[in-house]
């Protein structure tokens, strides 16, 4: 059996920190875009929501400008 070499265990403990703080950093930005994608996630459901009553009003508000062009017409028609 051969005794470590003192020089060549330093470099693995070197390697193996290095690679522990790679690990770190991306664990990091995992958790960090986790946390964005879930925010951002929110933010669309939030503006769809908008979106949809925006819709809705825009719509209502078509339906009754039409209405009151169809009255203008009829009393144009009528008078």
């Amino acid at each position: 059996m051969s005794v470590p070499d003192p020089i060549q265990s330093d470099h693995v403990h070197q390697e193996l920190a290095a690679l522990a703080q790679q690990l770190d950093r991306l664990l990091d930005t995992v958790r960090r875009l986790t946390e964005e994608n879930r925010s951002l996630r929110q933010s669309q459901e939030q503006l769809s929501g908008e979106r949809a009553g925006l819709l809705a009003r825009n719509e209502q508000a078509r339906s009754r400008v039409e209405a009151m062009i169809q009255r203008l017409k009829s009393l144009e028609s009528n008078g």
